[in-house]
């Protein structure tokens, strides 16, 4: 008998890593009170898996392969689906091609879009010099960028705050700041259909 006076069921699962809370744009003011501490970071970090998995029914999620390529030019990548619009933006350094991807997706309240663009492979060899993720049709409500995609075990490896920065409509790079590591973003945007 395991303590509580219940049979223990095996040996113990083990712990899921999780990431840090996600960053909201400044201004944005939630309806109810938010929890804070370790506590929230784990909410948060549960949360976002449930939003991404909302946003997927009145019109198909869509994902499309993309190269990110070096050279020191600007380049975008645009994804849109119905009234909204998913824009990736950046310039990188060393390497060859790169094959990326950029989901995006309604909820099927319509309340929700979002969009995410990562490495599949995990973490980009590139020395990004500039990035950011544009979106049309809604404000964001959830941001994050990351300089590890999880994949084979491994889990996402958050940005540190100072190195981006959220507004109502784009996650982007912040001059001086960002340290050149760029694998993953995603975005949750509320649509205006949630305001009528």
């Amino acid at each position: 008998m395991a303590a509580w006076g219940f049979a223990s069921r095996g040996p113990a699962r083990p712990r899921l890593e999780l990431t840090p809370p996600a960053r909201r744009r400044e201004g944005f003011s939630f309806k109810m009170a938010a929890p804070s501490g370790v506590g929230a970071r784990r909410l948060w970090a549960g949360l976002v898996p449930v939003l991404l998995l909302l946003a997927a029914a009145d019109e198909a999620p869509s994902t499309a392969e993309f190269d990110v390529r070096p050279g020191g030019m600007v380049h975008s990548f645009t994804r849109s689906l119905g009234d909204y619009t998913c824009t990736f933006t950046y310039a990188s350094q060393g390497g060859t091609n790169e094959q990326w991807q950029m989901s995006i997706g309604v909820s099927e309240d319509n309340k929700l879009f979002s969009c995410s663009v990562w490495r599949p492979q995990g973490k980009s060899y590139l020395f990004f010099t500039q990035f950011k993720a544009e979106v049309k049709g809604a404000k964001i409500e959830y941001g994050m960028a990351y300089s590890q995609a999880a994949t084979g075990g491994q889990s996402d490896v958050p940005l540190k705050e100072e190195e981006f920065e959220i507004t109502e409509t784009t996650v982007t790079h912040r001059e001086g700041k960002f340290r050149s590591e760029l694998s993953k973003l995603m975005i949750v945007a509320k649509t205006p259909h949630d305001e009528l």
